[in-house]
């Protein structure tokens, strides 16, 4: 499959039957939305949706309102900008409509769309705002919302995930959260988080605000910290320059670096699942398993700048991380009833050390830089997914440093022992990739919570460098949750995989978000594990869906009818 030729939703002949899939490839020639341009090292994303170009039929995505679709172009845009221009410090949210910047998410598509797909629909989104955030915070990639018109609902969540926010005062633009008032549903991308946890607004205005369909004028929303500038028609050029000025100082981005391209993903599809290069996912519809294999480098992976520089997007690190976060997309959308991950791993422990050596040296690099950071979100992309998910350490695993942060993120390991064949073994490896490098979406390094920051523990971690740790061991250090022996592992790893399976999926749902982060909360787990939770249940209520809800009804000239109660 390749973006340049394929469309976002295709239909495709999955065992025997037609079923229509989403691509997350695409391509700035293919945008119907977004207009991607870059001045020196300000880029800008210009919004201009296409009424026309939404990813399923049945609605038109008026007054710059998005579906999936668009945002998988912003994904997709704003990757190119960190790989394909990263001398690029600046990126500027505009709109390309009248009086309009955006109005969020479609309505009638969240109308028309299945439960699965307006809530994978709303993790997506998410994710790329987080993103966004990300890579302010430690890729010095900033951005700013230059607000020209109404900017509501997911719009304006898009806007708060930029750095600033700028706002023109021509007495008709305003910022709103119409959700709750309009439609009987939460913000869905971390509004409501992002206006208290982020912009500190007081929780009696927030109230206001959340609760007013109409919207907060300039003035009001900068007294109310929802913006940070606003500035007449006539001086609000001037505002947004001195604006990009300020931010330009922040970023950490190197000047004068020439990009790479990131070429198209070579992906198969088929009735066995998704195959990559590196990446492997079969899929066993009948017993609603997925399990994910990635090997390790074949050999030693480029070491020099100009080596890795000239590899571009066939560097191993890079393409692992492209592959492996279109696989789990795939899955997350194409292969709902698919509820239990099983991640494995292939090929020389020492290549995967040798790797995290190379990304540890040239950590400086810009290129380097960036893949670690897309390395880090992936996995992030992982600890947030509604799957079970389960690592086997088994003969011939590689579950070192890096790789190891893949079974971290997950609710078990299962670690094989071959007390009677130590050379045969497989072993666990830490390096530095482990103590830093992928903090969660809690802020914490996966081994700090697992051990709930227990700094005795950790250090003690770090002491053991990159040793070779048997099943044993492991299971000493509390590394792994159980070690079968040869005698016992299929059967134990059989009989785990159909209880979990047989198990109802909104339990294992809500229990794996509850358990995997513990301990102090951050903007992001508030979004996933307590927002995410809740518009799940508000999505499926008939306050929201139902017949009379406010959500079918919008548009009709019919008001809503309520259940009253309070549960």
């Amino acid at each position: 499959m390749n973006a340049m030729t394929e469309p976002l939703l295709f239909k495709q002949m999955i065992e025997g039957q037609e079923r229509e899939l989403v691509s997350f490839a695409t391509h700035p020639s293919k945008y119907q939305h977004w207009t991607l341009s870059v001045e020196g090292d300000v880029a800008r994303l210009k919004l201009d949706i296409n009424e026309d170009g939404g990813i399923k039929p049945g609605y038109k995505l008026k007054l710059n309102s998005y579906d999936l679709g668009v945002d998988i172009e912003l994904h997709d845009a704003i990757n190119r900008i960190r790989f394909e221009h990263p001398s690029v410090k600046v990126v500027v949210f505009e709109s390309g409509k009248e009086k309009i910047w955006c109005s969020g998410a479609n309505i009638y598509m969240l109308g028309l769309s299945t439960h699965g797909w307006k809530v994978n629909f709303c993790k997506f989104t998410n994710e790329t705002r987080n993103g966004l955030e990300d890579s302010s915070r430690h890729d010095g990639l900033k951005a700013i919302a230059a607000v020209t018109g109404a900017c509501a609902g997911g719009g304006y969540e898009l806007a708060l995930a930029c750095d600033r926010i700028v706002m023109v005062d021509d007495r008709s633009s305003t910022v709103s959260l119409p959700e709750v008032p309009l439609l009987g549903v939460l913000p869905g991308t971390g509004g409501l988080t992002r206006v208290t946890d982020k912009r500190k607004v007081r929780r009696d205005l927030a109230d206001i605000f959340c609760t007013t369909s109409e919207g907060v004028r300039a003035d009001r929303a900068k007294d109310w910290k929802l913006i940070d500038a606003f500035a007449k028609p006539q001086q609000f050029g001037v505002l947004l320059a001195t604006e990009i000025e300020a931010l330009r100082a922040q970023s950490t981005r190197a000047a004068g670096s020439k990009g790479i391209e990131l070429t198209a993903l070579k992906v198969l599809i088929d009735d066995a699942g998704y195959h990559y290069s590196v990446v492997d996912a079969l899929v066993d519809r009948a017993t609603r398993i997925a399990t994910l294999t990635i090997k390790a480098p074949a050999a030693a992976i480029e070491s020099t700048p100009e080596a890795i520089e000239a590899a571009g997007a066939n560097w191993y690190p890079l393409k692992l991380q492209r592959e492996l976060d279109d696989a789990i997309l795939n899955l997350r959308t194409n292969e709902l009833e698919v509820g239990t991950w099983v991640i494995k791993t292939t090929g020389d422990a020492g290549q995967v050390i040798r790797m995290d050596e190379v990304l540890a040296k040239l950590k400086d690099h810009w290129l380097v830089r960036e893949t670690t950071g897309a390395l880090r979100r992936t996995l992030a992309r992982i600890d947030v997914t509604s799957r079970s998910l389960i690592a086997l350490v088994d003969a011939g695993s590689c579950f070192a440093g890096t790789f190891y942060e893949l079974a971290l993120a997950c609710d078990r390991i299962y670690m094989l022992d071959l007390p009677d064949s130590p050379d045969a073994a497989p072993a666990l490896q830490l390096s530095p990739a482990n103590f830093g490098w992928f903090p969660a979406v809690n802020g914490l390094t996966r081994l700090q919570t697992r051990f709930y920051e227990d700094a005795a523990t950790i250090n003690q971690l770090e002491k053991l460098g990159d040793s070779k740790l048997r099943a044993d061991q492991a299971l000493e250090l509390g590394l792994v949750t159980l070690t079968p022996d040869d005698i016992d592992w299929m059967d134990e790893i059989r009989i785990m995989l159909e209880e979990r399976a047989s198990m109802s999926p909104d339990a294992m749902t809500g229990m794996e978000a509850s358990l995997r982060f513990p301990g102090k909360e951050t903007m992001e787990t508030r979004v996933f594990g307590r927002l995410s939770a809740w518009q799940n249940w508000i999505f499926i209520r008939p306050n929201a869906v139902g017949e009379d809800g406010a959500l079918k009804l919008f548009g009709t000239g019919k008001k809503a009818k309520f259940d009253w109660k309070r549960i």
